[in-house]
């Protein structure tokens, strides 16, 4: 949740909020429309989970879900929150649809007249291009911004994840993504911030491209740092949410792009890592 996708706004400020139904972009502006129609975000059809593994690892991942990782594993243990039961996929707001598991924020986080809360890319569904038992590579195409993004997760003796942004619009755009993974918190874990108290939550913005890794140990001895390049990811937060949000225990890691222009065509490139400690 480090910014918005600056820009997006100015060519679409005739367009509806988003519902159950989403605003289609039609037409110029800055890589977006001049006019907008309303049309149905289509309920995800049911597909089978991609499931990953390797040497202490394990992942599944949900395509019709946004390409939701639901579940990471480190040495059996479940390090990602699994949320409170909610799971709906059409609903306008994030939290209403199920705060959760792994997802990747693209083309925005806060909502704006046009854009979605937390972006398009947790509302569609993901094109499986390849998988193995340690490897899956996934597409997912805007519907209001004309983005394309390509995340490629491999598992090792680390989870690897690459991702490529493409402008596939006629236009410049800024290229927005923020990476989303909650975490399951625990009020003693080691984290190196101030906790927030029951019921609640905070974030913490860290200054621009000073750090390139953040480390969270859980009271099982586990623990994991997650690494990124500070040049192509520089704008990171920590969320932290003790209880809050009708009843989520969460803590997130999310290096975001700095919104770079894209020409017509062209993409962007970068990627994190996770190992455990």
């Amino acid at each position: 949740m480090t910014k918005t996708c600056a820009g997006f706004d100015a060519g679409v400020a005739s367009g509806e909020a988003l519902g159950v139904g989403a605003v289609r972009i039609v037409g110029g502006g800055i890589g977006l429309a001049r006019t907008c129609e309303v049309v149905e975000v289509q309920p995800a059809i049911s597909k089978s989970p991609v499931r990953l593994a390797a040497n202490r690892w394990e992942m599944v991942i949900r395509p019709e879900r946004g390409g939701r990782i639901t579940s990471l594993r480190l040495d059996g243990e479940e390090i990602l929150d699994q949320g409170i039961g909610v799971d709906q996929p059409t609903a306008e707001g994030f939290v209403e649809g199920g705060a959760w598991g792994w997802d990747e924020m693209v083309p925005n986080v806060e909502p704006t007249d046009a854009l979605p809360d937390h972006g398009e890319a947790w509302r569609v569904s993901w094109e499986v291009l390849h998988s193995s038992q340690r490897s899956a590579a996934m597409r997912a195409l805007g519907r209001i911004v004309p983005w394309e993004l390509t995340r490629t997760i491999s598992l090792d003796e680390d989870v690897r994840v690459s991702y490529v942004y493409r402008n596939v619009g006629d236009f410049p755009h800024p290229a927005y993504w923020c990476a989303h993974p909650l975490f399951k918190y625990e009020g003693e874990m080691a984290h190196g911030l101030p906790s927030p108290g029951p019921g609640s939550s905070k974030k913490v913005f860290l200054p621009p491209g000073s750090t390139s890794s953040f480390q969270l140990g859980w009271s099982s001895g586990l623990g994991i740092e997650m690494s990124w390049d500070p040049f192509l990811t520089p704008d990171v937060a920590i969320w932290i949410c003790n209880g809050d949000l009708g009843g989520y225990y969460q803590i997130a890691v999310e290096p975001a792009t700095a919104s770079p222009l894209l020409a017509p065509g062209e993409s962007f490139d970068w990627w994190l890592q996770i190992r455990a400690l």
